[in-house]
């Protein structure tokens, strides 16, 4: 094993590459430093033009060769146009080479915006659409369905004697598909082979194994996301036999709802493979119910009878795809605020844990703590081991690696932090400033509102006072933003990024905010909003006004005391 990882170590090859995105506006003298960081702005990876960058899509890149190489060569095409001029046209091109080949890859899902976009559900469900009635342009779509589709992915043993995973299982079974259809799903399937057992063909017959669940998001190259919801679980029978995952592909983002569904999968898988038709069936045809509606199934179990299964969604659709609990058991109130303080500032983090569904978990929530902002970067909750080696970018990224692969991991220049229940110690690599890059005083309020929660805390509690916590720190340290939008009429406005934060008396939130407006999802945010009119009131601006109402009130009831 110290042979492989020294030869896998001695193939690693250092990368790095950006794009180009311009705003097409023009800024004061004052503001051209903020302006000229716009331009040049770097990516942490490829993306598709004309549209904005919302933490969706991002392709992992691997180089042609070595790539081949591994067990499972699995491309997808991406346009590679847009490229920063910073590098001479040789390095350029060579750049471009290199992104010619990549992997249909996956990220965060925690775009506001289009949670808001799902939150109607469709009132009747419908068929799928004819395959050869639909242009290329076109794809099979779950808007109005629970799902796209359910297939089942098992270990099985090649003459070499490893074990590779192969999809055994689909519901439902797709007719008719024209040829980019199926070239198309056959490039998804290897992609759910791949981060249903991240770990490769390293496995062996097991006795015992403790089922577990986790997410990811498939990003194709035309910026279409679904979502993986992957239950790994031992099937039954006797004597030792591999694992095998169960994955649904949705273009909905709710983890609690869906692991409610692989519940029922399991149970019924236990009994016989084919009781499992007719409830994915039921529930595809069922409706996606609104934020706090409820949607029942009926299915039928023998010696059972008929059963009816109750699903409800989350009231906040926005928290819908986390669970803040693992999160709060791996680590600390300050651990966590150290963790903040690092992606909020857009640097590289690594977390490590042997269990995947602690991994996609604890991240997840991680990238929730920035809202109203979204993480912009490069967000894998789960990295195959097949594309480590997107360890080494030089851009900011969350990632998740199994802890067997930490030898794998070059710990310069990033946040590593351990999440496993016999760690010596959590954070194995850190830059050092994470204690202090928060102000005091607000770094102060959030660990004194997060005491708020209960010492059992349900998932519902969690989710009331975590967010908020971290919310009111955004308030306090960029809430005022919005005279210091510059409008004239007819025109988009022009955010004055140096009163804006001349403008904080504190010179601990002042030296912070500065370092903050720098980020690119401080960047996408304020672009969005210079863009809107000025009567238009977003959900941020929402939010800080019934806070100063609910502050107001405060000092009005303590005057009347």
């Amino acid at each position: 094993m110290e042979e492989e990882q020294e030869g896998a170590k001695s193939h690693r090859r250092a990368w790095s590459f950006s794009s180009l995105r311009i705003k097409r506006k023009t800024s004061d003298s004052e503001e051209s430093f903020f302006s000229m960081r716009r331009a040049m702005r770097s990516f942490s990876s490829v993306r598709e033009r004309g549209q904005r960058g919302n933490g969706e899509d991002l392709p992992l890149e691997t180089f042609e060769g070595e790539a081949k190489d591994q067990a499972s060569p699995q491309y997808t095409e991406i346009a590679t146009g847009g490229f920063s001029g910073t590098e001479d046209e040789t390095s350029s091109t060579m750049m471009k080479n290199r992104l010619s080949t990549a992997w249909t890859a996956f990220s965060g899902k925690f775009s506001r915006d289009r949670v808001l976009k799902e939150e109607e559900p469709a009132d009747t469900a419908t068929d799928l659409p004819s395959s050869d009635s639909r242009g290329k342009e076109q794809r099979y779509s779950s808007a109005q369905f629970f799902f796209e589709y359910l297939v089942v992915v098992s270990l099985k043993k090649t003459k070499e004697g490893a074990y590779e995973p192969q999809i055994t299982y689909q519901f439902p079974k797709r007719d008719g598909m024209v040829r980019f259809q199926k070239e198309e799903q056959e490039k998804t399937f290897k992609a759910i082979t791949l981060f249903c057992f991240p770990e490769g063909i390293n496995w062996a017959p097991l006795t015992e194994y403790r089922s577990e669940t986790f997410s990811f998001v498939l990003t194709e190259v035309d910026g279409s996301r679904r979502n993986g919801y992957c239950r790994r679980l031992l099937p039954k029978g006797n004597g030792a036999r591999p694992p095998e995952a169960y994955c649904i592909i949705s273009s909905l983002a709710c983890f609690g709802l869906f692991s409610q569904i692989f519940d029922e999968v399991e149970k019924r898988r236990q009994i016989s493979m084919a009781m499992i038709y007719p409830f994915m069936q039921s529930l595809r045809e069922a409706a996606f119910p609104a934020p706090g509606k409820t949607v029942k199934i009926k299915s039928f179990i023998p010696d059972a009878g008929t059963e009816i299964i109750s699903l409800t969604r989350p009231v906040d659709s926005c928290l819908e795809h986390v669970d803040f609990r693992t999160l709060f058991r791996c680590l600390s109130d300050e651990e966590v605020l150290q963790v903040f303080a690092a992606t909020v500032l857009e640097r590289r983090v690594i977390f490590i844990a042997d269990e995947l569904s602690t991994l996609s978990q604890v991240i997840h929530a991680v990238a929730v703590l920035l809202s109203p902002f979204t993480w912009q970067h490069t967000l894998i909750p789960i990295v195959p081991e097949i594309l480590i080696d997107v360890v080494m970018a030089p851009t900011p990224y969350l990632l998740g690696v199994q802890k067997r692969l930490l030898d794998l991991v070059d710990q310069t220049d990033l946040l590593v932090v351990d999440l496993s229940e016999n760690r010596q110690e959590t954070f194995i690599s850190e830059i050092g400033d994470e204690k202090t890059i928060l102000p005091p005083k607000l770094k102060a309020e959030i660990l004194q509102a997060l005491k708020a929660r209960p010492e059992k805390a349900t998932v519902e509690e969690l989710n009331r006072v975590v967010p908020e916590a971290f919310l009111h720190f955004f308030i306090k340290t960029v809430g005022h933003f919005p005279p210091h939008v510059l409008r004239k009429a007819g025109e988009p406005g022009v955010f004055q990024a140096r009163k804006f934060y001349k403008e904080l008396e504190s010179k601990n939130t002042r030296h912070f905010v500065k370092k903050f407006i720098q980020t690119q999802m401080f960047d996408l945010f304020i672009q969005e909003i210079e863009q809107q009119p000025a009567s238009q009131e977003g959900f941020f601006q929402k939010k800080v006004a019934e806070y100063h109402a609910a502050e107001k009130m405060k000092k009005l009831k303590t005057k009347k005391h």
